[in-house]
C-alpha cells in the first residue's frame, strides 16, 4: 500500500526522539551529579590553594619586613662563623633590601586574592 520512500539528506526521519527529549536526557540529575563532584573538589581545591598562596605570602613578607630590624638577624650561631657575611647581612642597605622583598611579597599575595576569580 504505502511504500516507504527513500528520504533526503535534509529530510529527518520521524522516529528520532525531539529536541525536548534531548534536553530531558541531559539534565537528568542522575547523570549531571557525577561529573560535578569531581569539578567541585577541584574549585574548593583552587580556593584553598590561593588561600594558602595569600597567607605564606603575607606570614613571609611580614618577617621579611621585620625580621631584618631586629637583633637576632645579625647575632645568630651562623652568622657567628662567618664574620664577612656578618658584615654584610648587618648593612643597612642588605637590610632594606630583605624589607623591600617582604613589601612586594605581601604585595603580590594580597594582589593574587584581590584578582582571583572561579573559572566556570
Amino acid at each position: 500500500m504505502s511504500d516507504p520512500t527513500p528520504l533526503s539528506p535534509l529530510q529527518k526521519p520521524q522516529n528520532e526522539p525531539q529536541a525536548a527529549d534531548l534536553r530531558t536526557a541531559v539534565l537528568d540529575p542522575s547523570q549531571e551529579s557525577k561529573p560535578q563532584e569531581p569539578r567541585r573538589t577541584q574549585l574548593w581545591m583552587h580556593r584553598l590553594s590561593v588561600f594558602l598562596f595569600v597567607l605564606i605570602s603575607a606570614v613571609a613578607g611580614v618577617l621579611l619586613i621585620i625580621l631584618p630590624w631586629t637583633p637576632q638577624w645579625t647575632d645568630n650561631t651562623l652568622l657567628l662563623s662567618y664574620p664577612g657575611l656578618r658584615v654584610v647581612v648587618s648593612s643597612g642597605f642588605f637590610r632594606g633590601v630583605c624589607s623591600g622583598l617582604g613589601v612586594l611579597d605581601i604585595w603580590i599575595g594580597f594582589w593574587e586574592a584581590l584578582h582571583y576569580h572561579e573559572q566556570e
